[in-house]
């Protein structure tokens, strides 16, 4: 059956919204490399103030701009959102017709519908929320399959060729490539939860133009490509051949960065099956493709068709298909190089043999054409920054976990341990970024590991507290609450001191697990304790700050914040400094918990604050990071990111670090607030740094554990 397309498709436009794949591996991998490369947060009403209560036992026993995403599934053209133009009226009747999800929609009891902001002729594409995350507002691509085709065959071939994109996305680790978060079934539909991108696809960036693109810009692309196809041709164990090349397929980022969309038609590679489908876009496809096959080059091809229309301005899609040559490039265009022209011609040659016979020779001659090798290209290349003139930093190591790192990392002994929501713990070696050991819970891991002895301790949300021997991974003992624990473990002769999404805040004997008291408060507790003498202060989602006696679990005060209090409470010269989701950052009297003072930022506080001498940091959901005066609360001066800063600062010989949703980890000079640099990672960055020894330790979204250079 032949699914070769004779035109693309247009996605409806969005308005602007505010804020902003893994390969299974055992033992994770590590990268020794000199480069490496949303708003808001669930709110929680407070409950009235109620006495919590407690129980003993023996011890001993967003930013503005378009959002895009990959849209539209097999045999598509691709929907697209963003600046797209309107769907013009008469197509995409099959996925226009079907009903749009209500906004507001739960999925799976995840996934909260917003709005349709793209369609195709096999799919509707929403913007989703994922509630999982409480502490950050995570957008996501939830991708809706219609099923409209009259025939039960070709209804099966698009179902398949859905869970095969599904499948596929899943098994793909590349920054240029869009990372899938869930595929389920509901109600008889089918769903796939992607990656939100924001930005543009070619297509689209062309009709704004409205004449041919510059040559350096898009050859600076089609470097970016090549990468990201050596990565598809060189997959293990079997090569991918993506089928579908064409600037509607191809996303560019505000700093310039590509994204390839759209896998519903790639394959893995299969040279012992030559009955294939014909199936492609007609005027990008290559002339093997009508018979059924598919191989790396056939992407070659249809790059170079697709560097032909970007720099001529001529749809391959509406003339006879493998007339390139009747077109040539400088004819159309005479500003294009002729280093750029021919390395084109080689490209779409008719004979597979005769082009380019991989991604990287064909990057090699576009790194040769004037006025490209000279710019650094690539996934990484150009800075998302709103900082000017900002360095960067060395990259020690890095290793790749099995999914998002949002636990802060714990180094001790010359080893490294950390949580990922792989629901596995790790531990590494410090210094060289070398896997040790990893033990697997139930659950994702949010909450941060803490050392005490050779023991390692960490909560899961599957509901348990963890203690594992730090040299092998072995497990000590186990603790379970009713909820997940989010709150992470803080330790003191021999107590570990944790909460839980079950409302207590459990002291624990470290030795064995077993309960020495449990307080009960009135909603969940995220926030970790902080330990001075004989007491403990520690947050509440009731919105109180919690005073407690170590020894007892009795309550000494209370004090009331208007909203959760997610942060943990930091301790200096009598105060306990601590943030709150009412906006605010807290200065309280630790005898009697009166406010000395409180400030007001502009959205919520979720990062700890850090108190060095007279100056107490903390980071904003409102994109700005502040030094404070720690005895008047006045402003000494604060830095603008752009993006939420829900990770706890660290202070180290006058430097302050800390990570921002926007995928950086900035140093900045803790006297004046200057920056000194920051570094990209290729996901927001939740997770909070532990500096040792001139070593920055911290986790990202994008599932790595980054050792930076202080």
């Amino acid at each position: 059956m032949g699914l070769i397309k004779k035109a693309g498709t247009k996605a409806f436009s969005v308005p602007p919204a505010e804020s902003a794949s893994t390969a299974p591996s055992e033992e994770g991998t590590r990268t020794f490399d000199g480069d490496a490369a949303n708003a808001g947060a669930s709110t929680i009403a407070a409950s009235a103030a109620e006495e919590g209560t407690r129980t003993i036992a023996a011890a001993g026993a967003a930013e503005e701009g378009t959002r895009t995403i990959a849209a539209a599934g097999a045999a598509d053209a691709g929907a697209r959102a963003g600046a797209a133009n309107p769907a013009t009226p008469g197509t995409q009747r099959s996925a226009a017709s079907m009903p749009l999800l209500p906004t507001g929609t739960v999925l799976q009891g995840r996934y909260q519908i917003e709005e349709a902001i793209g369609i195709g002729g096999m799919s509707l594409v929403y913007r989703g929320r994922d509630l999982r995350f409480k502490d950050v507002v995570r957008f996501c691509a939830v991708k809706e399959m219609a099923q409209s085709a009259p025939d039960s065959h070709t209804r099966l071939l698009n179902l398949k060729n859905f869970e095969r994109e599904a499948g596929l996305l899943a098994t793909l680790q590349h920054p240029a490539i869009p990372r899938v978060y869930d595929f389920f079934e509901e109600q008889g539909r089918v769903y796939l939860v992607m990656e939100l991108v924001k930005g543009k696809d070619l297509e689209t960036v062309l009709e704004e133009a409205g004449k041919p693109l510059d040559e350096a810009r898009v050859g600076r692309w089609a470097v970016q490509i090549c990468d990201v196809l050596t990565y598809l041709h060189n997959h293990k164990p079997q090569p991918i051949v993506f089928r579908d090349m064409k600037p509607s397929n191809i996303m560019v980022l505000d700093d310039d960065r590509i994204v390839l969309i759209d896998f519903g038609i790639a394959r893995a590679l299969n040279r012992s099956d030559r009955k294939g489908t014909m199936i492609g876009t007609e005027g990008y496809s290559p002339p093997e493709q009508y018979r059924g096959i598919a191989e790396p080059v056939g992407d070659i091809y249809a790059l170079g068709a697709t560097l032909h229309h970007l720099l001529t301005n001529t749809d391959p899609r509406l003339e006879t298909p493998f007339t390139f040559h009747e077109r040539p490039v400088r004819q159309l265009n005479p500003a294009v190089s002729p280093e750029m022209e021919a390395l084109i011609v080689k490209a779409i040659e008719y004979d597979m043999e005769a082009r380019w016979q991989s991604a990287a020779e064909l990057k090699q001659a576009l790194l040769a054409v004037p006025g490209i090798g000279e710019t650094p290209a690539g996934p990484r290349a150009a800075p998302l920054a709103v900082i000017k003139g900002a360095s960067s930093t060395s990259l020690v190591w890095s290793f790749a976990c099995e999914d998002e790192v949002r636990s802060s990392p714990c180094v001790a002994g010359g080893m490294l341990f950390v949580g990922s929501y792989d629901h596995n713990l790790y531990a590494l070696d410090a210094g060289r970024g070398e896997f040790r050991w990893k033990y697997a819970t139930e659950g994702g891991i949010s909450s941060s590991p803490a050392v005490w002895q050779d023991n390692v301790i960490v909560g899961s949300e599957d509901g348990a507290v963890y203690c594992c021997d730090i040299r092998r991974g072995g497990l000590r003992w186990t603790f379970r609450t009713p909820k997940p624990v989010r709150s992470s473990p803080r330790i003191e002769d021999r107590v570990v001191f944790i909460g839980s999404d079950d409302q207590h805040i459990y002291a624990l004997d470290g030795l064995r697990g077993t309960l020495i008291w449990k307080y009960r408060t009135w909603n969940p507790i995220r926030s970790s304790a902080c330990i001075a003498g004989q007491t403990i202060f520690i947050g509440g989602d009731d919105g109180h700050v919690y005073c407690l006696d170590v020894r007892s679990g009795g309550v000494k005060w209370k004090q009331r914040t208007q909203m959760p209090v997610r942060s943990s409470p930091a301790m200096g010269e009598g105060l306990v400094y601590v943030g709150s989701l009412d906006q605010n950052l807290y200065a309280l009297d630790a005898e009697g918990g009166w406010p000395a003072w409180r400030f007001r930022t502009g959205h919520y506080v979720n990062s700890s604050p850090c108190v060095v001498g007279t100056r107490v940091f903390v980071g904003g959901v409102d994109g700005f990071f502040y030094a404070l005066d720690a005895k008047t609360g006045r402003l000494a001066w604060k830095y603008e990111v752009g993006s939420q800063i829900t990770s706890s600062p660290r202070v180290e010989a006058g430097r302050v670090y800390f990570g921002a949703v926007d995928g950086y980890v900035y140093c900045l000079d803790a006297g004046q607030g200057n920056v000194i640099w920051k570094f990209p990672t290729g996901g927001a960055v939740v997770s909070s740094p532990a500096v040792v020894e001139g070593v920055v330790y911290i986790g990202s979204m994008d599932q790595k554990i980054y050792a930076l250079k202080a």
